[in-house]
C-alpha cells in the first residue's frame, strides 16, 4: 500500500524539501510516506482532534525513524497554528464535507484558513471517494479562490484490500481579486438559476 500511496503522492506533486498540512491525518495513511518523500529538509504537520489516532501515529513515526512530522492536536475548532504562507501543500483527504463539516460556513472559514497558511504557489489536494463528493462543494472551493488544475487518480489496497479507485482533486492558491471573485459568483448564481429550469 505505502508504494502504492507514495506513486499517488508523487504524481500529486510532493516532492523531497516541501512543508505539508495534513489536515485531518488520523492514523497518517499518507502523513508517513509523505515525511519519506519530503525528506530531511521537508516538513509534515499532521493535524487532528483524535488524542489516539495522533499517539499512534508518532509511535509509527518513531519507528521509522522520521523526524520531520510534527504533531498538531486541535480541539475541532477551525483555527490552524501556522503562520501565514508557510505550507507548500494542505491535503484535505476524507474530511472536506457535511459529516465533518456540516455547516456550510464553517467550510468557508475552513477553506479562508487554509487559504492563509498556503504560500503563493502552494496547491490544495482534496481526496474524493465515490459518494462522498457533495454537490457544490467544487463550487466553494473555487469561490475560496482556488481554482482546479489537475485530477489523478489511481487504485490503491490496503492491509491486501482493494480501496478501489482513489481520486485526488488539486487546487491552486489564486490571487485575491474581488473583481474576479464577485463575477465568479454572480456567474454560479445564474448557471443555478438556470439549472432549475
Amino acid at each position: 500500500m505505502e508504494s502504492r500511496a507514495r506513486e499517488m503522492l508523487q504524481q500529486i506533486g510532493i516532492r523531497s524539501g516541501q512543508t505539508v498540512l495534513d489536515f485531518g491525518c488520523g492514523l497518517g495513511m499518507y502523513t508517513i510516506p509523505v515525511a519519506k518523500i519530503v525528506g530531511e529538509q521537508g516538513r509534515v504537520y499532521a493535524l487532528d482532534k483524535d488524542k489516539e489516532a495522533l499517539d499512534e501515529l508518532t509511535r509509527r513515526a518513531k519507528s521509522a525513524g522520521l523526524k520531520n512530522i510534527r504533531r498538531m492536536e486541535t480541539s475541532g475548532k477551525l483555527g490552524i497554528d501556522l503562520a501565514d504562507e508557510s505550507v507548500d501543500v494542505v491535503f484535505l483527504f476524507d474530511v472536506f464535507h457535511s459529516f465533518y463539516f456540516p455547516q456550510a460556513d464553517d467550510r468557508k472559514k475552513l477553506l479562508g484558513e487554509i487559504y492563509r497558511v498556503m504560500k503563493p504557489s502552494a496547491f490544495l489536494s482534496i481526496s474524493v471517494w465515490p459518494n462522498l463528493i457533495e454537490p457544490g462543494t467544487e463550487d466553494e472551493i473555487k469561490n475560496a479562490d482556488f481554482c482546479l488544475e489537475k485530477e489523478i487518480s489511481q487504485t490503491l489496497s490496503h492491509d491486501d484490500k482493494n480501496l478501489g479507485k482513489r481520486s485526488v482533486l488539486n487546487f491552486r492558491k489564486e490571487s485575491r481579486n474581488t473583481d474576479e471573485r464577485q463575477r465568479r459568483q454572480y456567474e454560479q448564481g445564474n448557471r443555478s438559476y438556470r439549472s432549475k429550469f
